[in-house]
């Protein structure tokens, strides 16, 4: 006869202790996503069907765990706190390796890596070069929580610098010129360039602030860490990775080693 101790351990058994074994007992992995990401992680407003570059690395990933995989809505200004409070397992949205992030969160090789480029309009006056972004009087807007927010706020000396807060957007802003420029990196910005036609980029001359993106988990279960350390090692040798990089518009930007 069971002890009464063990009798109640075998009806309500310890849930798994690490993110690989909740991963397998669920059958699914839960990926941290921004659906707004162009070649990325975008959801088609029409159809709801997610589709870029990490939609088609998570779904390879989930299936080398053997299990179905399920997006969770995040974002740069959330994600920290999805990954600590175990909404996903992992987020896999082109996450800026910032030493705020590394603090909080541990984060996969680099796959990807992108500089900082400004959008302003085809029809602008005010900004036409790199160089007339910091003068007195213009307004320059980031969105909350990217890595262009403490990168701009320490770069900028006599331009004001504009916040922008969801559900507010910069292309909004923009349009309605209540700021002469936004920054942004190379993957929104394709979707700009591709998308609108009243939209002008307007690149550094040199190289202004490149930043390595990765994947991120929460910390403390290093094994899990390797997990997701070795499938991103594994889609750059094969060449998974550059092809669902070409596939998305975003070769230029890829990291192979």
């Amino acid at each position: 006869m069971l002890a009464a101790g063990t009798a109640v351990a075998a009806r309500n058994p310890a849930p798994p202790a690490t993110v690989e074994q909740r991963v397998h007992a669920r059958g699914e992995l839960r990926v941290c996503i921004w659906p707004e990401y162009y070649g990325i992680s975008l959801r088609n407003p029409r159809t709801g069907q997610l589709a870029g570059l990490d939609i088609d690395l998570s779904a390879a990933f989930a299936a080398e765990l053997h299990a179905t995989v399920r997006y969770v809505d995040s974002s740069f200004a959330t994600v920290v706190d999805d990954l600590v409070q175990e909404r996903c397992d992992v987020a896999m949205f082109a996450l800026g390796m910032t030493s705020q992030r590394a603090r909080l969160l541990r984060f996969s090789r680099p796959y990807l890596e992108s500089d900082v480029y400004a959008v302003t309009t085809r029809s602008s006056r005010v900004v036409q070069r790199w160089e007339d972004l910091d003068k007195p009087g213009v307004r320059i807007a980031v969105q909350a929580g990217t890595f262009m927010e403490p990168v701009m706020a320490g770069a900028l000396k006599r331009a004001t610098l504009v916040v922008v807060q969801p559900p507010d957007t910069r292309e909004r802003e923009l349009e309605a010129g209540r700021i002469d420029a936004f920054m942004t990196d190379y993957p929104y910005s394709r979707r700009l360039m591709d998308n609108a036609e009243w939209a002008r980029l307007v690149a550094p001359p040199a190289p202004f602030f490149v930043m390595p993106y990765a994947y991120a988990v929460k910390p403390g279960d290093p094994a899990w860490l390797g997990l997701v350390d070795d499938f991103v090692a594994r889609i750059q040798r094969d060449g998974r990775l550059r092809a669902a990089a070409d596939r998305h518009g975003l070769g230029a930007i890829v990291r192979v080693r």
